[in-house]
């Protein structure tokens, strides 16, 4: 209660409901990483799909045989993949399965090429090398497009920042400063006083628009770097409390 007639209130207010949502954005990276490593093991688990059909083992029994190995992330699928398939279940009705399980977008255009070029009647060890370059090509794209954007990211985030010490300046100095000399002059004039005269309070103004730059600014940040508007609402939040902490505790509120 003592907090309330302070400056920490905000803070402490913000740090509180940040703190409050911590579990869900553990669970919110967690599956991020996850995601990332069921991409690789993917690539793992077709490359060594494509070995074992090279020696002459049919799909079915490479599967079986390829899903004893260690997948990390992707283990729980793989096994299930292979549990079907040796339930009799058709292959490409188990591995839509399989993909659709893994809720992984390359994996589920991989999964879909490789089904329909086998419907096509297409030669299944060209077709499994081809998912396996592409999943590569996949992979080096978004690294290559990562390490570009990396200065365009740092970029964003300074100007949001300078654009949030401009606001601040004005709303804590420049204004404050115009309204003390307008009401002097004011005053001056005729012996009349209107120090007392109400001003506008700008401050609430100037945060929500803070607010909402930090918001679209973070989903373009995400959308450019990593294409999702899951990172986008990452760095949308990270801005937008760093932004609401930065004001709170050089104002003492909003």
């Amino acid at each position: 209660v003592f907090l309330l007639k302070t400056r920490l209130f905000f803070p402490v207010l913000i740090l509180s409901l940040l703190f409050s949502s911590l579990h869900f954005w553990i669970d919110f990276f967690s599956e991020l990483k996850r995601q990332k490593i069921i991409e690789l093991m993917f690539l793992n688990f077709t490359r060594s799909l494509v070995e074992s059909v090279k020696s002459g083992v049919s799909i079915p029994r490479s599967i079986q045989n390829v899903s004893k190995k260690n997948y990390e992330a992707l283990n729980p699928y793989v096994k299930k993949l292979s549990h079907q398939i040796e339930w009799g279940i058709p292959t490409s009705k188990a591995l839509q399965t399989f993909a659709e399980d893994t809720g992984n977008k390359v994996i589920k255009r991989s999964i879909s090429l490789m089904v329909e070029a086998e419907r096509s009647g297409g030669d299944i060890t060209d077709i499994l090398s081809s998912v396996v370059g592409s999943v590569v090509s996949v992979k080096k794209m978004k690294e290559e497009r990562k390490a570009m954007v990396h200065s365009q990211v740092m970029q964003g985030y300074i100007i949001y920042y300078v654009f949030i010490g401009i606001m601040l300046a004005l709303d804590l100095w420049l204004f404050p400063q115009l309204g003390q000399a307008s009401a002097a002059s004011a005053g001056s004039v005729g012996g009349i006083s209107l120090g007392g005269a109400g001003s506008f309070d700008l401050g609430p103004v100037f945060f929500t628009l803070i607010m909402v730059q930090g918001f679209f600014a973070g989903i373009m940040i995400g959308k450019f770097s990593e294409g999702t508007l899951k990172t986008g609402l990452l760095h949308s939040l990270i801005m937008i409390v760093s932004a609401a902490l930065i004001i709170t505790t050089l104002k003492g509120g909003i």
